[in-house]
């Protein structure tokens, strides 16, 4: 069963604005234009959802004009704020939030640029909680065309002080749009009140089909159409309406005005609550990046230390709980978050955060279930070694992976001897590494560089501050960390030697004359036939290479309605999951009889390629996205094992129980 927190980014259809959408395709589907019957049913519809809006939103007798959603909202009310300031030589400059959503500064560049208006456009700062500066609004106002401010926060929730801007605008020149987007439904909104000129408003943000929204237009603000053509909306929206989209919007606008399907705000903020206090407990450390007492009940935007944004998102989603990082329109992009950033915020607090958020139609019984899949992902990473404290004893054996900006940190460890050594670490890692030493408790023989970087020694330095001294290398070492005077490193049943190269040092590992591994910029004069070399750098995902291997091999894609004709056709298949440990902690695997599975996590693959390829058996590699997979598929491949599938998609794409709120 899923559990659906990323409410910010979109919703589900609520149920009556589903019915009504089909409906308006199957029954009520004139032309509103259309003077027939059934064009004035369409028509009737179409003002009946518009009436719910005004009353709602209090317009007053402002405009209301169905929209395709809040950028076409936010591109209409710049275009005419921007066209009615042509010629003024009053105004200086066009002011945003500076934590606003990408949409508003993008438009107010486009059209600025468009229109030739030479306006400078200026981000207004925000403070550490989120908060507009007023008085650089004050300054400003005099020689400003067009500010635009948030209702409400998009990644963070942080409720504007939208009256304390309204004061500082008292000698504004020109006009004021606020982005109603996190608003609708959650906050109360009189625009008619206010001096507001504009308000974009997204129909699939509160329950309603993507693809319809709203924009309020102040009575006497400017207004110039951004499309022509039939003349519908008055004329100042052309393009045949939408039917389906504002039925299902009316229908979700009819909810609210009943106040049957939605909860108040004191209950949204009980659920708030439990969700922070489930958080808590998961997570110690945890820090929420805005304060509570000025966020949206529906929202929380938190970082754990020494969590990345990106390892919590995987956490989370193996235990079907859906977050994000921040906002939907930026996710892919791995980058710290602009809104935490112009808070003011430390860095790792905008790299790491992560965004929870819940509609306003949620219940007692989802809360209570995302609460207890919360603590689930707390109790995951205590018994995998990356809770912040009481983690559970673990047991190193082999090769582990640590990868920062395509950097490799091997971590080299032997459970029967209860020895341990490092390959090339790096300072942003250390708190990792010393947490993970902790929890194995092995000595450390060495901590090596293969290149003599400087990151490496400095990430020494850490450890043997940061270290117990019973953890710690015994004795001196040279300058890339090899112990003075020893010929090899003993690790159990293997041993590493070294061998000096221009740029540093090849570390060699094996249990006989042949070495199974070679760590560092390793000539392919050194390498014997099967040892494979693991890189120093893997932007590229190869994870090793060895002297003979086929460069443009690639892994065969299956997706998952072709499992059952793979099974049936491979019956010794392997299915290999390469999902970290602590997210398979949470997740059962699907079941396919007739076929063994394995764990191998994608940060210990070299542990099992040169077994893989020995036996060549056909492997099909599944994760989470599909993305890992591939990866691992293609690495084998390349090494020359004929049988590498992937499941594109991963367990993402594979069907199972939904539940949205």
């Amino acid at each position: 069963m899923e559990i659906y927190l990323d409410a910010n980014a979109t919703t589900p259809v609520l149920p009556q604005a589903a019915q009504a959408a089909l409906q308006a395709l199957a029954q009520d589907f004139g032309n509103p234009s259309s003077v027939h019957s059934t064009g004035l049913k369409a028509r009737a519809l179409m003002d009946t959802a518009r009436a719910r809006a005004q009353r709602l939103l209090d317009t007053g007798a402002g405009r209301l004009l169905f929209v395709s959603g809040a950028t076409e909202g936010i591109q209409t009310a710049v275009l005419s704020a921007l066209t009615a300031l042509r010629g003024r030589s009053d105004v200086q400059w066009l002011l945003y939030g500076a934590t606003e959503h990408k949409a508003v500064p993008e438009a107010l560049k486009h059209w600025n640029r468009l229109l030739d208006l030479g306006l400078e456009i200026k981000a207004i700062p925000v403070d550490t909680d989120g908060r507009h500066d007023l008085a650089f609004i004050r300054e400003h106002a005099p020689r400003t065309g067009l500010i635009c401010t948030m209702a409400a926060n998009n990644e963070t929730g942080v409720v504007s002080d939208l009256a304390g801007i309204e004061a500082a605008l008292s000698a504004l020149a020109g006009y004021w749009m606020v982005d109603g987007v996190q608003a609708l439904g959650k906050l109360p909104m009189k625009l008619a009140a206010s001096r507001i000129d504009y308000a974009p408003f997204s129909g699939h943000k509160l329950y309603a089909p993507k693809g319809i929204g709203l924009l309020y237009v102040r009575e006497g603000a400017p207004f110039t159409p951004l499309m022509a053509g039939g003349g519908q909306e008055g004329a100042l929206r052309s393009g045949t309406e939408n039917m389906s989209g504002i039925a299902a919007l009316g229908a979700v606008l009819a909810a609210l005005e009943d106040g049957q399907s939605f909860r108040s705000a004191a209950e949204l903020t009980r659920y708030r609550d439990a969700l922070a206090a489930a958080l808590r407990e998961a997570f110690p450390g945890l820090v929420f990046n805005a304060p509570l007492a000025h966020v949206l009940p529906t929202t929380l935007n938190f970082a754990v230390p020494g969590l990345s944004s990106r390892l919590l998102q995987d956490l989370f989603d193996a235990a079907d709980v859906r977050v994000s990082g921040g906002s939907a329109c930026s996710a892919a992009k791995a980058a710290p978050s602009f809104v935490l950033e112009a808070m003011g915020l430390p860095h790792w607090q905008a790299a790491g955060a992560v965004r929870l958020s819940i509609g306003p139609a949620a219940t007692a019984e989802f809360i209570a279930e995302a609460c207890a899949r919360i603590r689930a992902c707390g109790e995951s990473l205590r018994q995998n070694c990356l809770s912040p404290q009481d983690n559970a004893p673990t047991v190193g054996d082999g090769i582990t992976r640590f990868m920062l900006d395509g950097a490799c940190c091997y971590l080299l460890a032997d459970a029967a001897a209860k020895r341990c050594l490092l390959i090339d670490p790096q300072p942003e890692q250390v708190s990792r590494l010393v947490q993970a030493l902790g929890c194995q408790d092995y000595p450390l023989a060495a901590i090596l560089s293969t290149s003599g970087d400087d990151a490496h020694r400095q990430a020494r330095e850490i450890l043997h501050a940061d270290l117990p001294a019973a953890l710690l290398p015994a004795g001196e070492t040279d300058a890339l960390g090899w112990p003075v005077g020893a010929g090899a490193i003993e690790l159990g049943a293997r041993r590493l030697v070294r061998r000096p190269t221009a740029e540093g040092q090849v570390l060699l590992l094996g249990a006989g004359d042949e070495a199974q591994f070679a760590f560092g910029e390793v000539p392919v004069a050194m390498l014997a036939p099967h040892t494979l070399a693991a890189p120093t750098h893997d932007d590229a995902a190869l994870f090793a290479t060895r002297a003979l291997q086929r460069e443009d091999a690639e892994p065969i894609q299956l997706d998952g309605m072709q499992l059952a004709a793979f099974v049936a056709t491979h019956p010794g298949a392997l299915l290999v999951d390469v999902r970290e440990p602590y997210e398979q902690f949470l997740t059962h695997t699907p079941e396919l009889p007739g076929v063994e599975l394995q764990a191998m996590p994608i940060s210990r693959l070299l542990n099992a390629i040169e077994p893989w390829l020995a036996e060549q058996r056909p492997l099909l590699f599944f994760c989470r996205s599909g993305n890992r997979s591939r990866q691992a598929a293609q690495a084998l491949a390349r090494l020359g094992h004929g049988q590498a599938f992937t499941l594109a998609g991963g367990l993402a794409l594979m069907p199972g129980n939904v539940v949205h709120v």
